[in-house]
């Protein structure tokens, strides 16, 4: 229970963070300046890709929160047996720590107009992506090798279940990266590609925060994070 109130919590901050770039707040008919078409101002503060991310985004933290939420329930039966969690997985979450750092970058260098700086960041990006997956993937034949079967035991089937559907939409990211990366070959300035670059720097920053929140309940130091904040608070 206590990981999903911290993964719940992480999304909260995330959203709040975004929609606070966003100029939800802003009345631009009292801004003094140029006179604009207050219709269009409004159309092109928020566009509709944003929007569709961040219902996208929700229903996945939904989807994970389930996850989160069946797993801490089932751990306390008496049939379970922790897994061990190898240890290629800290190697794992560092790459995709780089990863998601690369396709800031290539939004900020967006934001710059900076070329290089955006096909730099968006080829880093999903280079450490891939190398992610393959990582995980290697976790498994460790596992595997080690007699941890997906049907051995309910702990190795949430395991499982839980990295590969992480991995599923990870590849759905790298999917919308190659399709920036294949506009931008074909002459799209970096300007224009501002607000692709941006949702993938979003969506990889969400990825990396369920991936932090995974790992914290495989481990099982979400929970020690949480006693230490009550012990805090108290």
């Amino acid at each position: 229970m206590s990981a999903i109130i911290l993964f719940m919590a992480g999304v909260a901050v995330i959203a709040g963070w975004w929609l606070s770039q966003q100029r939800l707040a802003a009345k631009p008919w009292l801004e003094e300046g140029v006179i604009v078409d207050l219709r269009e101002h409004d159309s092109s503060s928020l566009p509709a890709a944003k929007i569709g991310l961040g219902v996208f985004l929700a229903v996945v933290g939904s989807l994970f929160a389930l996850f989160i939420s069946a797993y801490s329930m089932r751990m306390t039966m008496v049939d379970w047996r922790t897994l061990p969690v190898p240890a290629l997985l800290w190697f794992n979450t560092g790459v995709l720590v780089l990863s998601s750092v690369a396709l800031q970058w290539a939004y900020m260098a967006a934001r710059r107009n900076d070329m290089d700086g955006v096909v730099l960041g968006l080829l880093g990006g999903g280079a450490l992506a891939v190398t992610f997956l393959a990582g995980q993937l290697l976790a498994w034949r460790q596992l595997s090798a080690a007699g941890y079967f997906v049907a051995s035991n309910p702990a190795n089937s949430f395991f499982y279940l839980i990295t590969a559907v992480h991995g599923l939409h990870l590849i759905g990211g790298l999917v919308a990266l190659g399709r920036a990366m294949f506009r931008l070959r074909h002459g799209a300035e970096a300007g224009q590609m501002r607000l692709s670059v941006e949702l993938c720097a979003i969506y990889w920053h969400f990825l990396l925060l369920v991936w932090l929140v995974l790992l914290g309940l495989l481990t099982g130091w979400t929970d020690n994070f949480v006693d230490i904040c009550r012990q805090l608070l108290t």
